[in-house]
């Protein structure tokens, strides 16, 4: 009956949590969607800088114009709403874990999140300029640039994606070590088939351009060598933060001092 009771209990914990989550995303939504055509203007904006005189982006359909805005405001409002969400989790998972897991979990929960956002801009900022420049260069005499704003939204959405994952690979090599699953030299011994793995990845990932596999490959590989250096600095705080074994003692090398006998006269 006390079991019943625990699982009715965090069922019952779990949905106002999800409820938590999802009245804060609609309310992160409504403000976004107001400003849905600026947001889509400045997810654009790397295309638009690359676009030759005359150039434009077009929508297909009869609803796109509307739609593609909307998924735009959308996302932004996941990512905003993102720190509220993440803690709802933790405040659902916490009680059930151990304090060590407790230090280790929250660290890794802020630092994947810097992570993937920082992927995403270094995606924004870096890799798709490069990237459009490179495409509209090559684009032959009399053929005009447009790109439909449906078919750019996934194709932008993609390459966040595929950064934003590739910048958490310093927290799966932790995470990884810090389980036992694999240790430090394996990580260094493997290092080679790492790096072709790497461009194997941007290969499938990126479009099929030098530029944006180089420039996902890369960061995949220097992140890769920064999870082993921090994973082998927490691994040398944990082995120095348990305590020392010491020998049990026994009664026998404890020595009793009696007093020599007095005579009295």
């Amino acid at each position: 009956m006390d079991e019943e009771g625990s699982f009715i209990s965090h069922l019952v914990e779990l949905r106002t949590r999800l409820i938590r989550i999802i009245t804060v995303l609609v309310v992160g939504f409504i403000p976004c969607a107001y400003f849905a055509r600026e947001l889509y203007t400045l997810l654009a904006q790397p295309l638009l800088e690359k676009l030759p005189q005359g150039g434009q982006m077009i929508a297909t359909d009869v609803a796109t114009p509307f739609f593609v805005p909307m998924k735009v405001a959308m996302m932004m409002a996941f990512v905003l709403t993102l720190p509220h969400t993440l803690y709802q989790i933790w405040a659902f998972v916490a009680p059930g874990l151990y304090m060590h897991e407790k230090r280790l979990a929250l660290p890794l929960v802020i630092g994947s999140s810097l992570l993937f956002f920082a992927g995403m801009a270094f995606a924004y900022f870096a890799a798709l300029p490069a990237v459009f420049e490179f495409i509209t260069y090559f684009a032959p005499e009399g053929v005009a640039v447009m790109t439909d704003i449906g078919k750019y939204l996934s194709f932008v959405l993609s390459m966040f994606l595929a950064f934003g994952v590739t910048f958490e690979v310093p927290v799966f090599v932790i995470v990884l070590v810090r389980t036992g699953a694999i240790t430090i030299a394996k990580l260094k011994e493997i290092r080679p088939y790492v790096i072709v793995g790497a461009f194997v990845i941007a290969a499938i990932f990126t479009p099929p351009d030098v530029i944006s596999q180089f420039m996902l490959a890369v960061p995949l590989c220097l992140l890769y060598e920064l999870g082993i250096i921090i994973a082998a600095l927490l691994m040398k705080d944990h082995s120095n933060d348990d305590p020392p074994q010491t020998p049990e003692k026994t009664t026998d090398t404890v020595s009793h001092h009696q007093e020599p006998p007095t005579h009295h006269p």
